[in-house]
């Protein structure tokens, strides 16, 4: 199977992680300011679960979603069609977070709506039908943040790829391993700890790493 005819690299999707909100709004400043990431979204499990956390959360993704405006990159929320909604920007929704389609009712057109599909081609196919955006596929390789995820092969992943959604391949991806993935069609790569987990003086180094990367995508082994 040949995907060299298709000619755009994926883009860098970053997911947030839980670091204290002053510590993360810095990497996230760094990160943006290297205009690799196309896609961020915002998933803080930690503040979630405070007392206060869903007023927590809300400011804290307002913040965020002020400055990826002001790097022109689209933000998605996780699991939360309502905050969503309130802020102006996406959603992505797990197989348990509700329905893609309602999302798409609520949402409008041009927000983006991702869903999880895990190694499932006909989930992908479903994803595509309820009018979800792209369809996130993985775990690719095992990963620190969520480790007991199941891992899929080449050939699920190759499988969802044919569908005609766009796919977001997640779990475990470095800059090292992405190399695996070459050639395929992909529209996102997500990654959390491989950027996030760093110091800020470290992130500007990791994502040149990762555009060089991602820059020999479609060319000959």
């Amino acid at each position: 199977m040949s995907y060299l005819t298709k000619a755009i690299a994926p883009q860098l999707y970053l997911l947030t992680n839980d670091d204290e909100f002053e510590l993360l709004y810095q990497k996230l400043e760094t990160t943006l300011a290297t205009g690799l990431i196309g896609l961020i979204q915002i998933r803080r499990k930690k503040t979630l679960a405070l007392p206060n956390g869903s007023a927590q959360l809300f400011e804290e993704a307002r913040r965020v979603v002020e400055l990826a405006q002001s790097h022109n990159v689209p933000v998605v929320m996780n699991d939360n069609v309502d905050v969503a909604v309130q802020l102006g920007i996406g959603v992505h929704l797990g197989q348990q977070d509700g329905c893609a389609t309602d999302a798409r009712r609520f949402l409008g057109s041009a927000q983006i709506v991702g869903r999880t599909c895990h190694g499932s081609a006909a989930l992908v196919e479903k994803a595509k039908s309820d009018g979800a955006s792209y369809a996130a596929m993985g775990a690719i390789f095992a990963s620190t943040t969520k480790p007991k995820a199941e891992t899929i092969s080449r050939q699920q992943l190759e499988a969802g790829c044919q569908k005609d959604i766009d796919i977001c391949v997640i779990g475990g991806l470095t800059a090292e391993n992405i190399s695996n993935l070459k050639g395929l069609p992909i529209k996102y790569v997500a990654v959390v700890g491989d950027i996030m987990d760093l110091p800020v003086n470290q992130i500007a180094k990791r994502c040149q790493q990762w555009q060089q990367a991602l820059s020999k995508w479609y060319t000959p082994a």
